[in-house]
């Protein structure tokens, strides 16, 4: 998989007529594996899931603002040349999709937002033991056993407690200080590109309230509710994720990719 500007990245290219690219944006302590093949491989679409600074194998150390995770995304797009983008955004992602439908709203097409909420206050104790290099681990551990539903099979909630593991406390504790900072509640009403909130009934992380607050204050949002999947909604039941995507997707016309000019022929030197 590429990388540009130090950021690691994955992209799915779609056909000829494909409509606007997608961004998937991960949470935090996430990387691109945190979107499952059946989400980064829609058909028919052109997707985009960079690891963010710090994370993965992207370069950086990491932010503790929303805004700076922003103003990386947008970086991100001016070293692929993307103009703009639909911004599907998980948790914290989908703080920093809502803050770029601010900050750069000519940058955004349109929202997906995933397990979010209008603030993302975070418990104190998990603060605390995410800044303690003693308690580092088992408050990942918690973390990670209250991101599930429970009806989700053991395997996959180890593996994302391992990757969650391998990212650095430096980066951890600063993309969690950046959710609990987090605050976009009363200004929503600027945004008026598509937008579809998505969310599990059993999220003990980012309760179906929250998504509700969003649906609320965002003109013409569309609430989707899955039913028994917890936080990390798109792992837990992947086809149906990567289905509301995709038929959130089908809200845009398609056009044809454009194509390089045909470069003319030298001129013939005359004998």
């Amino acid at each position: 998989m590429p990388i540009v500007a130090g950021y690691f990245y994955f992209v799915h290219e779609a056909g000829e007529a494909s409509r606007p690219p997608v961004i998937l944006i991960h949470g935090a302590g996430g990387i691109h594996l945190s979107w499952p093949p059946q989400v980064r491989r829609i058909s028919d679409q052109h997707i985009f899931a960079p690891d963010l600074p710090g994370h993965g194998k992207s370069e950086g150390i990491g932010r503790q603002t929303i805004e700076g995770y922003s103003d990386d995304v947008a970086a991100f797009m001016d070293a692929i040349q993307l103009k703009k983008a639909v911004m599907v955004g998980h948790s914290m992602g989908s703080a920093i999709a809502l803050t770029l439908a601010l900050k750069h709203p000519k940058r955004v097409a349109g929202l997906g937002l995933i397990g979010g909420g209008t603030k993302l206050r975070v418990a104190p104790v998990i603060l605390e033991g995410l800044g303690n290099p003693n308690a580092f681990l088992p408050t990942v551990q918690m973390i990670n056993e209250n991101s599930f539903g429970p009806q989700t099979p053991p395997r996959i909630i180890e593996l994302a407690g391992k990757r969650m593991a391998e990212t650095r406390q430096s980066v951890l504790y600063g993309d969690f200080l950046a959710c609990n900072a987090f605050d976009v509640s009363g200004r929503l009403g600027k945004i008026t590109v598509p937008t579809f909130v998505m969310c599990g009934t059993e999220d003990r992380m980012t309760p179906l309230k929250n998504s509700g607050a969003l649906r609320d204050e965002i003109a013409h949002a569309q609430l989707e509710v899955v039913d028994g999947a917890g936080h990390m909604v798109m792992l837990e039941q992947p086809d149906a994720a990567a289905d509301l995507i995709s038929r959130f997707m089908e809200k845009f016309p398609r056009r044809a990719r454009q194509k390089p000019a045909p470069v003319s022929p030298p001129p013939q030197a005359e004998n």
